[in-house]
């Protein structure tokens, strides 16, 4: 099993703040129900515009915050699902599902512990890992 992400990006009108409509939701909540029933859904949430946002930039290991909005609408986020299947075909055929008219959705594979060679994630990183997440799903 890999998880995935799946990436809504934002439109002009979700960064102006015009929520979907009342049939998108309820297909969108149909969707979710779909990807409950199935196992896969991990997380998914809708972002208010960047707006409302702030970006933490470090340059010689000094964070400086920038409040939003932010240029360049394509590349934002206005929200995401996280998903866990089989492979990426199966990310993708649940991306294709998603009930949209006109949109982008961006997948891309979460990295696993498995993925770091232990040069990179010690054997008791990767413990202290697995531990926090574990905490993590009894707190849910």
């Amino acid at each position: 099993m890999a998880r995935f992400m799946m990436i809504v990006k934002a439109t002009e009108e979700s960064e102006t703040g015009v929520l979907p409509s009342k049939e998108l939701v309820t297909e969108m909540t149909q969707y979710n129900e779909q990807l409950v029933k199935a196992g896969a859904l991990l997380a998914a949430d809708g972002l208010q515009t960047s707006a409302k946002g702030a970006r933490v930039t470090f340059s010689g290991g000094r964070p400086v915050v920038t409040d939003g909005p932010f240029a360049e609408t394509k590349e934002l986020i206005a929200g995401f699902w996280i998903i866990q299947v089989k492979d990426r075909d199966e990310a993708l055929e649940w991306a294709r599902r998603v009930p949209f008219q006109d949109g982008e959705i961006e997948v891309r594979q979460v990295f696993e512990p498995t993925d770091f060679p232990e040069c990179v994630l010690s054997p008791e990183d990767a413990a202290r890992e697995a531990a926090m997440r574990e905490s993590l799903r009894e707190q849910r």
